[in-house]
């Protein structure tokens, strides 16, 4: 695995050599575009987010409150064909997913066959016991997959993650294609780009897909909230605008007869379809946390009596699990009989003694996260910490290490971005987004590029203070 971080403009060359070919003429733009034009382009991005009221929290922050996501205006390339790799790899990554918990939650045979130990899924926090031998419809509990892609190398990509739960960051993707066409249209004439715009057409025919068996032709699909005060409020009014589906909160829904209604001024209307952006414990008060205010009780009697579908699925949590992740690699084997066309990110598992004590010795060296952590939080960068921070991190493995895992500190690649003090390299990851219907696997060319904003820094998570840019899939 490389450790210099490879930039995805210049690439072996080093920072300010020969671009890259599919980075060539945004490179000659560059040089030919003063500085201050790229500053008056900034702050208009900044504007048109503004205005349209694309936010997001950042916890624990000082400041913490609604803020504008950085937006760098520089775009991310890839080219067609890598871009063909990642895509196979995607699919095949979340087909092999859905066999993992559909087995989970029936004959379990991965854990007969040896493939994942027992205790990592009947002990995992996410594991839904009420799930257990019950069919969801059609068979698949991931619907919509964010799968976080880094690159380390020309040829070199790595899923650092898999969300299988609530994955956000659509909307910017969806947003940030929109201001880039705006503020720059002679970017656009001389380059062919790959459409992002259809993600909601798509998204809308896979929600439809899903329908239960006897719903009509064209079901009736709502998108639930937590409420305004939701970090991602944003995207789910968004989404629903976009999709023309009715935005609810709990209280707009009603269950009878094991079947869910939505409130209209014409009366109760039966939905089909919930795309549920609600964590599993706050879905039903009835069958989770009592104190739930945002779920809707007796979802999950409706749910379970096959009368509505749930996007994604109750209890796909034990599939984006940081353990599980670890091994991934044999459950793509297991489930596809294929070797994996996306690696893994080598993984420390410190419930194992050998691989704690190896963790325990190079902490400094290493990056560690809890199992069940996600958006950046709960996280140790060695390289990065101080020494009461590592301190702090060695007492957490002595005393629980079966909930943390540890990898090499990778060398995220490198994508120009126009900092502070001009155009400047700045790391990156992805997060594409898959689709899984009854029909087929959907996955829109391109997604959510996020970068790291300070110079140095490692950590993209919105959550955490990073910002994102356009990803462009050349066409052709």
């Amino acid at each position: 695995m490389s450790m210099e971080a490879f930039d995805e403009m210049y690439g072996p060359t080093g920072y300010g050599g020969d671009a890259r070919a599919p980075y060539d003429a945004l490179r000659r733009w560059l040089e030919t575009t003063p500085a201050e034009q790229l500053a008056v382009r900034r702050s208009q991005a900044e504007l048109f987010f503004r205005r349209i009221g694309i936010t997001f929290s950042v916890y624990g922050d000082a400041d913490a409150g609604e803020r504008i996501i950085p937006f760098d205006i520089i775009p991310r390339v890839l080219t067609g064909s890598e871009w063909a790799v990642l895509e196979k790899g995607l699919k095949q990554r979340v087909s092999a997913i859905n066999a993992f918990l559909v087995d989970v939650y029936g004959a379990c045979e991965c854990v007969k066959a040896g493939i994942v130990p027992g205790e990592l899924i009947h002990g995992n926090p996410a594991y839904v016991a009420r799930m257990a031998g019950r069919a969801v419809p059609h068979n698949l509990y991931v619907h919509i997959a964010g799968i976080d892609i880094v690159r380390v190398g020309e040829d070199e990509f790595y899923v650092l993650e898999d969300n299988a739960r609530t994955p956000s960051g659509v909307s910017y993707m969806l947003e940030n294609r929109e201001a880039m066409m705006r503020l720059f249209p002679e970017l656009f004439a001389s380059h062919r780009i790959a459409p992002v715009e259809v993600y909601p057409e798509a998204l809308l025919a896979t929600l439809q897909s899903l329908a239960p068996a006897g719903a009509p032709a064209n079901p009736t699909i709502a998108l639930l909230t937590p409420g305004q005060y939701n970090s991602a409020f944003y995207e789910h009014s968004f989404l629903a605008d976009k999709l023309g589906v009715e935005l609810v909160e709990g209280r707009d829904l009603t269950v009878a007869d094991e079947k869910v209604y939505m409130r209209t001024t014409e009366g109760l209307r039966q939905v089909d379809v919930i795309y549920r952006r609600i964590d599993d414990d706050f879905l039903d008060p009835l069958a989770f946390r009592s104190d739930s205010v945002l779920g809707v009780p007796g979802l999950m009697d409706a749910y379970l009596a096959g009368n509505v579908t749930l996007t994604n699925a109750v209890g796909t949590g034990v599939a984006d699990d940081k353990a599980i992740y670890s091994y991934m690699p044999e459950i793509v084997r297991f489930f596809t009989g294929e070797e994996p066309l996306l690696k893994n990110v080598p993984t420390w598992r410190c419930r194992e003694p050998e691989a704690l004590a190896y963790v325990l010795d190079r902490l400094p060296e290493l990056v560690v996260k809890e199992v069940n952590g996600s958006g950046g939080y709960g996280m140790l960068v060695g390289p990065c910490a101080t020494r009461g921070e590592i301190d702090r991190f060695r007492k957490k493995l002595r005393h629980a290490p079966d909930k943390f895992i540890a990898q090499p500190t990778l060398a995220l690649s490198t994508c120009p971005t126009f900092a502070a003090s001009g155009v400047a390299p700045r790391h990156v990851d992805l997060r594409p987004f898959v689709l899984s219907g009854t029909d087929e696997i959907r996955v829109v060319p391109g997604g959510l590029t996020r970068v790291a904003i300070r110079e140095g820094s490692l950590v993209v998570n919105s959550s955490q203070g990073g910002g994102t840019k356009d990803t462009w899939i050349l066409d052709g």
